[in-house]
């Protein structure tokens, strides 16, 4: 990092914590209390202030990564500066940890930046550091730096992961997972892209070896995107069937494999994913999770995926492979016909988005669902093509991670697409000095209307005296 560099990306976040630190103080004034489902997180964080480790919320649904972590900041904090009575462990306090979260997740983002398109030389510091801002005030995410939630440590402990995966640490990735984990179960789905990442990889490494090989035999082979793809199919099949491969990507990957059967281990012994209340977070084969995750991605990344260009290239795309487009239509009806379901959360609760957009949206009428089919093709197209700079085993194995983390959830919740939202940010091209302005000043403004309503336009339940507030 040069010298310019370094100091611009010290005033950017120390200036971006420094506002976060206003914002959370203008918060903390407006609701003091618990609220949400700080409601679970805040009491338990409490009891293991006080030393009850054996008390537990059945009603929490994630392992206590956050809680432990919290006690093991707090204490000792509260220890040197001498604080005593109810300020150790307030909501106040409990909350400004995921504020740290914050400021480690901006730090991560510049680091996995620079990591990530190392070799892009075009690329400037200041687009580096514009880019790690843009995505540490991602609207989704930075919402709950400000409350006690699991997302910004979840968020933190993968980013982490992944960075030290790219390093080829692998032992302290996997550790770094096993954090990850202990916030939120699913993250397990991560660590696995991160022993991908090593496989794709080697796979990649071996694919231009038999391209070259098939080069200079001058074997002809027929054109299109079917027969790339079975060739592609056939040449996995044959590596991961070789003794010698799968003992060299073990013993590349083995800390992650170590995680992924503890990982089952729990399952096994819990009876499931969920720790607490599992009768309201049932797995499901929920494919329109799919659909909406694209729609989510073209939203927050309009300045990438809704471009006039890109529209010129599917429309070009779309009339020289009219029957691939068809085939797709009918399966994505399909999918929507057969596996759409509704939780109850989603229509009960008015204090979320989601709420809003499904009753706004997918309720006006029951064919609303089928005619957003064009749209999720041309969101699905858009967003792949901004991968084509990847390698087609890393682009496979990040598909793979995004069904798992995705498809099996019932509850059309923003926060659930975060995470797979930041990876695939990381991993696209650099867009020119006006869309990265543009793309901030939209999450900027997004940020700043969802605060607004959050904070000035509250509500009442009937036959309740809580205030209620809008948030993601």
């Amino acid at each position: 990092m040069e010298r310019a560099e370094a100091y611009g990306f010290s005033g950017a976040m120390s200036g971006a914590f420094l506002l976060s630190c206003l914002l959370f103080a203008a918060i903390s004034r407006r609701q003091r209390g618990p609220y949400m489902d700080e409601v679970f997180h805040v009491p338990q964080a409490q009891a293991y202030c006080h030393g009850r480790f054996l008390q537990w919320d059945p009603m929490i649904t994630t392992l206590p990564g956050l809680y432990l972590l919290s006690v093991g900041v707090v204490k000792p904090a509260a220890w040197l500066l001498g604080w005593t009575g109810s300020v150790v462990c307030s909501v106040g306090m409990l909350r400004f940890i995921n504020l740290l979260f914050s400021a480690g997740n901006f730090y991560l983002l510049y680091l996995l930046l620079f990591k990530i398109h190392q070799k892009n030389k075009a690329v400037s510091g200041f687009q580096r550091i514009l880019s790690a801002l843009t995505l540490a005030v991602f609207p989704t995410l930075y919402f709950f730096t400000f409350l006690y939630y699991t997302d910004p440590g979840s968020v933190f402990f993968t980013l982490f992961s992944y960075l030290m995966c790219l390093y080829g640490n692998h032992k302290t990735s996997a550790l770094l997972g096993f954090c990850g984990f202990m916030f939120r179960q699913t993250n397990i789905v991560w660590t696995v892209f991160c022993a991908g990442n090593v496989v794709a990889e080697k796979l990649n490494e071996a694919w231009k070896t038999e391209l070259q090989k098939k080069k200079d035999e001058k074997i002809s082979s027929r054109k299109g995107a079917f027969s790339d793809l079975t060739r592609i199919l056939q040449f996995l099949f044959e590596y991961l069937l070789s003794p010698k491969n799968l003992v060299t990507l073990t013993a590349l990957t083995w800390p992650y494999i170590i995680l992924v059967f503890l990982f089952f281990a729990f399952v096994f012994v819990n009876g499931g994913i969920v720790v607490g209340d599992k009768s309201s977070h049932e797995a499901c084969l929920h494919f329109p999770q799919l659909f909406y995750f694209l729609s989510f991605t073209v939203f927050f990344s309009f300045p990438h995926l809704l471009t006039p260009t890109k529209i010129r290239k599917f429309l070009a795309s779309l009339r020289k492979h009219p029957v691939q487009y068809s085939l797709i239509t009918v399966i994505s009806l399909f999918l929507i016909w057969k596996f759409t379901y509704v939780h109850k959360y989603l229509l009960a609760d008015n204090r979320h988005y989601t709420f809003y957009v499904w009753r706004k949206v997918f309720q006006r009428h029951e064919l609303v669902k089928y005619l957003l089919v064009p749209f999720y093709i041309f969101a699905g197209w858009s967003f792949a093509d901004t991968l084509k700079s990847k390698s087609i085993f890393w682009i496979l194995m990040y598909f793979v991670c995004l069904l798992a983390v995705t498809v099996p959830q019932k509850l059309l919740e923003f926060r659930y697409f975060i995470l797979p939202f930041l990876i695939y940010r990381l991993n696209v091209p650099f867009l020119s000095l006006y869309r990265q302005l543009l793309e901030l000043a939209f999450y900027i403004l997004v940020n700043a209307v969802t605060f607004y309503l959050f904070l000035n336009r509250t509500f009442q339940w009937e036959n309740s005296d809580e205030v209620q507030r809008f948030m993601w």
